[in-house]
């Protein structure tokens, strides 16, 4: 590391509050799917700003989207109507088959939208506000204290507490547990269709229908995150869309605008007819011009490039490149994942290994202690992916030793 990127880094830690435990590295500038430092180091980018950055860098038609708009109108709050975000509502619409959106500035924000949502329309049935939410265990869904209280980590909850109440936490994929929290007050069931920071754990296509006619027979309502898992990752536009399951409040945001801070919660006609109306909630920023104009690039651009065809097949390349991985590194216990949204179970905490990687020019990121998790732009080929594998190796070998 060269003295100025260090002056960078110290500098930072004078004036940014330290809630980041930040990797050495000051970045400038991407192209494609490569990463580079102020020192001019490339690394290749198997994180892309936490799946985020789906078409990677330097996008040549995205950035002129952007700058167009930036010439026409960046803000003008929601008190009226501006193109971009009726475009982009449209658009989302027919991606989704959903029937009504707000835009947010993050999926935090989209989860407390639905949070809101769903109490409002558990209300409007019966003047109640004692409604519970059943989330589950090992889940994220963000900082807010509304998302914090239904993140299924008690040590992301406990230094915070009171959380908003009438939470309750049951387990992926175990139905039984969720029918025990079930009561006659419950209004939502909320869970990620594929957990991330919890530990890349895809939802169970039983388990989706067993949560979904429950939810019919009862008339409460079924809330997916899919902040992080959606938008192709998984090679469909939203991860639900797998299972022939739909719910009935969506959130997403991340590859949404593929780095423009940039969310949204998703409702049927019937929620958005009987939940939240004008006075109930509402934001500065979100759905601003700027913002939905780099929604409705990404979705051409994903239909444009056919982005969905080139997760199902460089995902399932990378899925067989890794289970190799696994067979051979005695430290590795399995793979698990789905697309390009894929997770190495380790019997180890993985800090140093990820930390090895990024001095040999790779860019990874854990999910949890153990596991290294790879969501990388959904554009890489497999090139890319034996390049990665390449640098995984070289740096599990220098940590963990040799393969078995």
């Amino acid at each position: 590391m060269s003295a100025t990127m260090q002056n960078y880094i110290d500098e930072a830690e004078q004036a940014l509050l330290h809630t980041y435990n930040r990797y050495q590295v000051v970045f400038e500038k991407g192209d494609g799917v490569y990463l580079y430092d102020t020192d001019g180091k490339k690394y290749l980018d198997f994180v892309s700003g936490i799946a985020v950055f789906a078409l990677g860098y330097h996008n040549r038609e995205y950035n002129d989207a952007l700058k167009a708009q930036i010439d026409k109108i960046i803000h003008t709050s929601n008190y009226y109507y501006n193109l971009p975000a009726i475009e982009a509502a449209k658009k989302l619409k027919k991606i989704s088959g959903m029937d009504r959106v707000f835009f947010t500035n993050s999926g935090a924000e989209a989860i407390e939208g639905a949070i809101k949502a769903a109490r409002k329309y558990a209300f409007l049935k019966d003047g109640r506000t004692d409604h519970e939410i059943i989330a589950m265990n090992h889940s994220f869904h963000g900082r807010t204290m509304g998302a914090l209280s239904v993140t299924g980590n008690p040590h992301y909850r406990e230094a915070f507490e009171p959380m908003i109440g009438n939470i309750k936490f049951a387990e992926l994929n175990d139905f039984d547990s969720v029918m025990e929290q079930v009561t006659d007050k419950t209004c939502a069931i909320l869970f990620e269709t594929v957990q991330g920071e919890g530990g890349i754990y895809p939802a169970t296509e039983e388990f989706m229908h067993k949560v979904r006619a429950l939810c019919d027979e009862r008339d409460i309502l079924m809330m997916l995150d899919e902040i992080q898992c959606g938008m192709g990752r998984t090679g469909e536009m939203f991860a639900w869309q797998r299972y022939g399951v739909k719910p009935d409040v969506m959130t997403t945001a991340k590859a949404l605008g593929c780095g423009v801070p940039v969310g949204a919660f998703l409702m049927t006609e019937k929620v958005g007819a009987n939940s939240l109306v004008a006075g109930d909630h509402g934001t500065t920023y979100g759905g601003n011009p700027l913002a939905c104009a780099a929604v409705c690039k990404v979705i051409e651009l994903f239909e444009k490039q056919n982005i969905l065809d080139n997760v199902r097949e460089t995902g399932s390349y990378l899925e067989t490149c890794l289970n190799k991985v696994a067979e051979e590194f005695d430290c590795v216990e399995t793979r698990r994942g789905v697309g390009l949204m894929q997770g190495l179970v380790l019997n180890r905490p993985v800090g140093d290994i990820i930390t090895k990687a990024m001095d040999n020019g790779l860019v990874l990121i854990n999910a949890g202690s153990n596991i290294i998790r790879f969501v990388p732009p959904l554009v890489i080929d497999r090139q890319n992916v034996d390049d990665m594998i390449d640098i995984l190796r070289e740096s599990m070998r220098e940590v963990c030793g040799g393969a078995q």
